[in-house]
């Protein structure tokens, strides 16, 4: 992106000379990167968490829910912020928000502080995230090289996620559960530098006032609707407890619908969702979303609950299926010339499906091969594979002052898939196995019956997919290739 020139005529300075692309996507995914890692890298330091800061079960679990809710929340208001107000400037608050956060939650001395750093981890997160998508399609021209970025912000992403009880169970096992939160400070301070110092500002259109009012309703009923979600497994799906947050989550999100249809400038401009590609990828995101997050959840749970594996020895059974969703998402640009993105992410979607039917026949004594290793190597392979041309379609299909916004859609509609998938899935497995004191023959029928409702549920986004998402034509290799 070359910088606008002034109109003065004094002696300036020489601008700065466009740095290059492959820097512009090394920072963005680098932010990325570190945003959905804090989704998963605190799970095996729970235990830890809870002895030395005292913590009651219901407090263990907003460890989690605070970064998670908040991240999902506030997703929409990053996004559309960074269109008004700057890619750049959002980037750098987010980054400089979610370092300080992660400071503040690894020298947390009292269980309040550690879950109100995590909510502010999880603000400066939903800050962010956006930014790195839109700072990286505005670097990188479309065609083929903006699918070769996208794959490789895909692989990166879900790479952070793969890797979240690795690296935990490293950092727990050799130092404390506060160098969880800990790392996060030097490398956060390291990308903040590269981005000042190579990010170049840019905006999507006119700069108009923030639809606030917006903004607090959607933030406010995704909020509640998670929380309701989140009761779920403790309370069940009866309970005053879960329904209440639920139907008021619902309720508020109605009336953000209504608010949307009425404003000048509205946070997210509801003809968005009548185009194809916008709506039919997000719905996709959030119905293969709801298996493939809780993957990691139940993979970890089987290995050291039922297996005997140590948090590290979990985190490393799972490095082939880390790679696998890196490998997915480097490959997909490859077929979308050929097959396209629809098919393409119908084709993933198939392949993660049998990955998860191949593990629901797991048993208490399973082998790593075939128990592990194979099954988890296809469900990531196909998440890998899917993710790719459905954020391509969804950020395609939008407007360039839209892209911040569509960006944080598309984070949204994954989340939320994700936190409700887990929710349910939690009470499958909890139904079938009675609870996690249960012996390991029962967890490991709880679990199946997991994976089995999964492939399900990955079956029915494929008809989905193909049914809905465009059926476009295979992207064509640009002319040129980008110099800058």
């Amino acid at each position: 992106m070359l910088e606008a020139s002034g109109t003065s005529t004094a002696p300036r300075i020489a601008p700065r000379r466009t740095p290059p692309t492959w820097l512009v996507v090394a920072i963005a995914c680098a932010g990325q990167f570190l945003v959905v890692l804090d989704v998963s890298v605190v799970n095996v330091a729970l235990p830890s968490m809870r002895t030395d800061l005292g913590l009651s079960a219901q407090g263990l679990q907003w460890v989690v829910n605070a970064y998670a809710i908040a991240f999902a929340g506030f997703m929409l208001l990053g996004g559309r912020a960074g269109d008004l107000y700057g890619r750049k400037r959002m980037f750098l608050v987010g980054l400089g928000l979610f370092t300080l956060a992660s400071l503040g939650g690894g020298l947390a001395q009292e269980g309040w502080q550690l879950l109100l750093a995590r909510a502010v981890q999880g603000l400066g997160a939903a800050v962010l995230a956006p930014s790195t998508l839109t700072l990286l399609t505005a670097a990188v021209p479309e065609g083929a090289a903006r699918a070769r970025a996208i794959a490789t912000w895909t692989a990166v992403g879900a790479g952070g996620g793969a890797a979240g009880g690795l690296v935990g169970g490293v950092l727990v096992d050799g130092l404390s559960w506060r160098w969880v939160l800990l790392i996060n400070v030097p490398v956060g301070a390291v990308v903040l530098a590269g981005a000042v110092l190579w990010l170049t500002e840019s905006r999507g259109g006119l700069r108009r006032r923030l639809d606030l009012p917006g903004a607090l309703l959607v933030t406010a009923g995704l909020a509640t609707l998670a929380y309701g979600i989140s009761q779920t497994e403790s309370e069940g799906w009866a309970a005053t407890a879960t329904l209440v947050p639920l139907a008021a989550g619902l309720a508020l999100l109605g009336l953000f619908l209504l608010v949307e249809a009425r404003t000048a400038s509205p946070l997210m401009p509801l003809g968005l969702l009548r185009l194809r590609s916008v709506a039919s990828a997000n719905v996709a995101m959030l119905v293969s979303g709801s298996s493939m997050f809780s993957m990691w959840f139940f993979m970890t749970l089987y290995a050291q609950n039922v297996l005997g594996y140590s948090p590290l020895e979990a985190g490393l059974a799972l490095v082939p299926s880390s790679l696998a969703v890196i490998l997915g998402s480097k490959a997909a640009p490859r077929f979308l010339p050929v097959l396209g993105a629809r098919n393409v992410a119908v084709l993933g979607t198939l392949v993660a499906a049998a990955g998860f039917g191949w593990q629901s026949t797991m048993t208490a004594d399973g082998g790593y091969l075939t128990a592990i290793m194979i099954p988890g190597v296809l469900m990531m392979l196909g998440a890998g594979l899917a993710a790719t041309p459905l954020a391509s379609l969804a950020i395609s299909g939008a407007a360039p002052g839209d892209a911040g916004l569509v960006s944080g859609l598309i984070n949204t509609s994954r989340t939320m898939g994700g936190s409700l998938g887990l929710a349910v899935m939690s009470t499958i497995a909890a139904s079938r196995a009675g609870g996690e004191d249960a012996d390991p023959v029962a967890l490991t029928d709880g679990y199946a019956l997991v994976f089995r409702t999964g492939a399900a549920v990955l079956l029915t986004a494929a008809v989905l997919m193909w049914a809905w998402l465009p059926p476009g034509r295979p992207t064509p290799e640009p002319k040129a290739h980008n110099t800058a």
